[in-house]
């Protein structure tokens, strides 16, 4: 099972590193996908993993984005630091769209994201809106 978990969290970290480019540089995720692993050669399961969050990310864009903004108090989306918003947009997708991924592992990824790649207050701001989210919203069926 460790191994799965890690294979994820790498995955993860390139579907932030690819929505935040796509973000800087907007593009299709087929093709910022292909771009990254052109230079990164991720494994297989690893970038299967990771186009499903991308291209789920970017499917839900709009209601996810609401989401955020009906949760984040005091916060407008778009002066949200931009990783901050990735991983809020990730751990969003997970928890509403991803029934396959329990909903305190979906929380602590998005977390520890924060920490590793955010500022120091990230993994407390992305625990809250993610927290209050997991709250009242229902998981609905991805497709």
């Amino acid at each position: 099972m460790g191994f799965k978990v890690g294979k994820r969290r790498r995955a993860r970290e390139i579907a932030l590193q690819i929505l935040y480019q796509m973000e800087v540089n907007p593009v299709d995720p087929q093709e910022a996908l292909e771009l990254f692993c052109k230079s990164f050669s991720p494994s297989e399961e690893v970038k299967e993993f990771a186009a499903r969050i991308v291209e789920g990310v970017h499917r839900h864009k709009g209601e996810i984005d609401k989401l955020i903004k009906r949760s984040s108090e005091h916060w407008k989306l778009e002066r949200m630091d931009r990783v901050d918003r990735n991983i809020l947009r990730m751990g969003v997708f997970e928890l509403i769209y991803c029934d396959d991924i329990p909903i305190k592992v979906a929380l602590n990824e998005a977390i520890d994201l924060g920490k590793k790649f955010g500022s120091e207050e990230s993994g407390a701001f992305i625990n809250g809106i993610l927290d209050r989210i997991s709250k009242t919203e229902g998981r609905v069926n991805p497709n």
